[in-house]
């Protein structure tokens, strides 16, 4: 069992403990939507940096490495619509942090571009190209553990004002797994796929993100994917600082590529950032390759973080698939 030796915010109790009522203990997806999302108290609610270099955000993606970024987002995604019209597409980003959007600043061949913020409904209708960076990771996620023959659930409870985690009987079907072995569900990231790809729109479908498949997170990750990020530290505290941290785990692309799947997606497709953004952005690539041949600038350097194995290349995968 875990516990934070921080203390909660009085803010954050008090909404813990309207939700919980009087049995007092909160699954652990539950407890996540209230840090990530509460509307008073949740982390992607408050009105402070999250993303980018600075000492008082919690984490950088490849937003943060300037305009490079669109460009090669939008030149890629204009490939893949395979000969349909780019202007006669809406360009949708979901998920974007306040007063930022991957397109902001970058000529783009789109029609028309609409951001969808957090708590924000998708509202997707017609032809469009559907986009999100890191959307995916941040969803509420259920932990559970193999102990004592049979698969349990992580709950999180109130001793004394401090968050403890609990173990709550949970039906898992996967089987049996070693004592102890932590599966870290992203169940609500599936089901956000779900709901994008069940709306009544045509087009593509582009997801940058880290994740597993499901057969590696069953055999190879025996602690569990879950991970906290305050100040550009990762933890496993998962329950210190509810609304000032972040909370994540890899998502299931396997979960994730069966729900478009079931909505009409082709043949769903997976690659390393590196491979996606170099096959279907090539030209890009080598014109800002070729414009910033005489030295090594920023924009230089955020392409090789972008692109290098060691960097972003490989630690972010994308999927995407045309409907």
């Amino acid at each position: 069992m875990g516990s934070s030796p921080a203390l909660p915010s009085p803010e954050f109790l008090a909404v813990f403990r309207a939700a919980a009522g009087p049995g007092g203990t909160l699954p652990f997806a539950r407890f996540m939507e209230l840090a990530l999302y509460h509307p008073a108290t949740g982390y992607y609610r408050r009105d402070r940096p999250r993303v980018g270099r600075r000492r008082e955000a919690d984490f950088y993606t490849a937003t943060s490495l300037g305009p490079v970024f669109g460009e090669l987002v939008a030149a890629a995604c204009a490939r893949l619509l395979e000969g349909r019209d780019p202007r006669a597409h809406t360009f949708v980003e979901i998920g974007a942090e306040p007063g930022a959007s991957v397109l902001e600043g970058v000529a783009h061949p789109f029609g028309a571009t609409r951001t969808v913020r957090v708590g924000e409904p998708p509202g997707l209708s017609g032809d469009c190209v559907v986009f999100s960076n890191e959307l995916f990771d941040a969803q509420p996620f259920t932990r559970t553990v193999f102990r004592r023959g049979r698969w349990w659930e992580t709950g999180v409870t109130l001793e004394d004002d401090r968050l403890v985690e609990t173990e709550l009987p949970f039906d898992g079907d996967e089987g049996p797994a070693p004592e102890g072995y932590r599966f870290d569900r992203p169940l609500a990231a599936a089901a956000l796929a779900d709901t994008i790809a069940a709306q009544p729109w045509r087009g593509l479908f582009v997801a940058f993100d880290y994740g597993k498949p499901l057969a590696e997170l069953l055999a190879h990750t025996p602690a569990g994917t879950a991970r906290a990020y305050f100040r550009h530290q990762m933890s496993d505290d998962l329950l210190a600082r509810p609304g000032e941290q972040d909370l994540t785990c890899h998502v299931c692309w396997d979960w994730l590529s069966a729900a478009l799947g079931r909505r009409g997606f082709a043949a769903p497709r997976l690659d390393f950032q590196e491979t996606f953004l170099v096959r279907n952005a090539l030209t890009a690539l080598a014109a800002a390759s070729e414009a910033e041949a005489g030295g090594l600038s920023a924009r230089k350097l955020a392409l090789l973080q972008l692109l290098h194995p060691s960097g972003l290349g490989q630690k972010f995968q994308v999927l995407h698939a045309l409907r």
